[in-house]
């Protein structure tokens, strides 16, 4: 039963991703830039509030009986998860000019495609992580805790899967071959997911570590690429409006299923 959960909550967030990359059968040719903007920023509220309530704050529960120090495994595992990302960023050609999928698809949409891919890793890992944490028993993770942070990434899955279906539509492609570009795009998280959970059964005693190392590497991708994205030019304050929904949804959600 409990790894029948556990499945399911690795799919959930593709499922999102899916659901979200399908509103380019039901939507115009291009995404109008004042709704990608916000969409982002809800997006952007939602990981936030994900990586203090559902990864930071458990990781520190779970290491009290360090004291004073019960942050430092959170801290390390956060550290190292923004530099892991931060790595990957150098390590996976983002350029216009040398991105793989910007060969298949022209202008920014090929580098924008490529960014979420990336970005998906650590949402993936977190999920994983979390419910390994709750398989593990571990103190401050329960099946709610898990449970809100899978939905949260859901959540702001389905504007991701938009932007991503939308502009490759946008691009020149079909209906059916953008929105496989969007389900495509989604696919690493269970994969990143199914990995991370195995692992981590293994070796519980670092859990608040990996905590902290998904944290870290869902507050890069917010700080680096999303956040940026959605207070660049116009509709600023609009995008800032739906990111402060995000996040006060996704708190919402944490405090009261948790």
């Amino acid at each position: 039963m409990e790894y029948s959960v556990a499945a399911n909550g690795l799919l959930l967030p593709f499922w999102g991703t899916t659901l979200g990359a399908a509103l380019v059968f039901f939507m115009k040719k291009e995404m109008k830039q004042s709704v990608q903007k916000s969409l982002t920023g809800f997006a952007a509220g939602v990981m936030l509030a994900a990586t203090i309530w559902s990864l930071l704050i458990p990781a520190i529960e779970q290491c009290e009986h360090y004291g004073k120090m019960a942050a430092l495994p959170a801290i390390i595992g956060f550290c190292c998860g923004a530099a892991f990302l931060m790595l990957l960023d150098q390590l996976i050609p983002m350029t216009q000019e040398n991105g793989a999928l910007d060969k298949l698809l022209p202008g920014k949409t090929g580098t924008m495609v490529l960014a979420i891919i990336l970005h998906n890793i650590p949402e993936g890992m977190a999920v994983g992580v979390v419910y390994a944490a709750w398989l593990a028993g571990q103190p401050g993770i329960t099946r709610a805790v898990a449970f809100s942070l899978v939905l949260g990434i859901a959540l702001q899955n389905l504007p991701e899967g938009a932007i991503v279906s939308m502009p490759v539509h946008g691009s020149g492609l079909s209906k059916g071959k953008s929105f496989l570009y969007g389900v495509a795009s989604g696919l690493v998280e269970p994969i990143a997911g199914l990995i991370t959970l195995l692992a981590a059964r293994f070796i519980a005693a670092v859990l608040p570590y990996l905590l902290g190392f998904s944290a870290g590497a869902m507050m890069y991708a917010v700080a680096e690429e999303l956040i940026p994205e959605m207070t660049s030019g116009a509709h600023a304050r609009k995008s800032a409006v739906l990111f402060v929904s995000g996040f006060s949804l996704m708190m919402f959600m944490d405090v009261a299923l948790g």
